[in-house]
């Protein structure tokens, strides 16, 4: 693997010297970051995008959020900067569209955190990526790997299509799951423990483990009729204590909300289970989950479904961290249809 030889400049690089004027093409969390590191490069963009059925003239930052027609009226070619993500097939096919339409970048946010993929990322990190890249089990995870950090570095959509795969494949080929008692971390609303009913003809236990309240209740109620099946209203961390989150519903917890509710934070190894599958989305909270599993890893090799892609440098850390804990896993990396490049999973047997 060749790290100092990108087939294109760095995304930040390309949009600070782009001839075309720079749009961007959404609303919210991320079009807020994106417009600050633009402020901070010295780059104005020239508008806010969003799709027909969103668009209602709405201020945003300072701009009146307007139609593709609309800029193709102004000023006929624009560089657009995709600031929202999806995994529906509609929304991610009309993206494609657009990007066919006139030049689309993803500019790297990252979910939680604030490093950005940029030159001085591949260097400072370089030792690790390398390592990471080494430990992975087959072509198709070193494909993947590759395949993140040169989306991440250029922004470029191509990289995603071609390492995409349906999850169908992790779960009948890599997972296998059989009579396993399943670790939800980060259960939601119960989608995941859906998923894994979907995947096993029979289980043991499902202990599901969600700290945002509203989603602790959906949970719940999602749970009724489940046999052998808790919910568990808790964060998880390296170590217990109590924190503080949002009431307000949604997958990310906002931690420290004055107005929110105190839950629990609890290891892994403080439940005083015996799981034979994880599965781990906590919005960036995943190595300070491996870090409060050690024992239970070590002790029973779990096997794991573990979410790579809320740090930038997720995806190279915590094949580290995991080797670390236990050198007996076989650690693969997958990416599943989504724009930008969510739903990167780690799976560990």
């Amino acid at each position: 693997m060749k790290l100092t030889e990108f087939s294109y400049q760095n995304v930040w690089k390309t949009i600070e010297e782009s001839a075309l004027p720079v749009v961007l093409y959404g609303m919210g969390n991320c079009a807020d970051k994106v417009l600050d590191e633009l402020s901070r490069r010295g780059v104005e963009p020239a508008g806010v995008m969003a799709s027909d059925g969103f668009c209602r003239y709405q201020m945003f930052r300072g701009y009146t959020v307007q139609k593709e027609s609309d800029f193709e009226r102004e000023y006929g070619d624009f560089l657009l900067l995709l600031c929202f993500g999806s995994s529906l097939p509609e929304v991610t096919a009309h993206i494609y569209r657009v990007a066919e339409a006139h030049p689309l970048l993803v500019p790297n946010i990252p979910v939680a955190g604030d490093v950005l993929v940029d030159d001085g990322f591949i260097e400072r990190y370089r030792e690790e990526i390398y390592s990471a890249y080494s430990l992975l089990a087959d072509d198709q995870s070193r494909r993947v790997f590759k395949g993140a950090l040169d989306f991440y570095y250029t922004g470029r959509l191509g990289y995603l299509r071609e390492i995409e795969s349906e999850k169908d494949e992790a779960f009948r080929e890599i997972l296998r799951l059989k009579e396993e008692s399943y670790l939800d971390l980060g259960a939601y609303r119960g989608d995941t423990v859906e998923e894994f009913l979907r995947y096993t003809d029979g289980y043991k236990e499902i202990t599901a483990v969600e700290p945002n309240p509203k989603n602790h209740q959906k949970l719940c109620d999602s749970l009724c009729g489940i046999a052998n099946a808790r919910a568990v209203h808790a964060g998880i961390a390296d170590r217990t204590g109590v924190m503080t989150v949002s009431r307000k519903a949604g997958r990310m917890p906002t931690l420290g909300d004055e107005n929110g509710v105190e839950v629990p934070v609890l290891t892994v190894d403080s439940m005083g289970l015996k799981p034979t599958y994880i599965k781990v989305d906590i919005e960036g909270m995943e190595s300070e989950m491996l870090k409060g599993a050690e024992n239970t890893l070590r002790a029973y090799k779990p096997k794991l479904n573990l979410a790579a892609y809320h740090r930038s440098e997720d995806v190279f850390r915590l094949v580290i961290q995991l080797h670390a804990i236990n050198p007996d896993y076989r650690i693969y990396l997958r990416k599943h249809p989504y724009i930008p490049c969510w739903d990167l999973n780690i799976y560990a047997v």
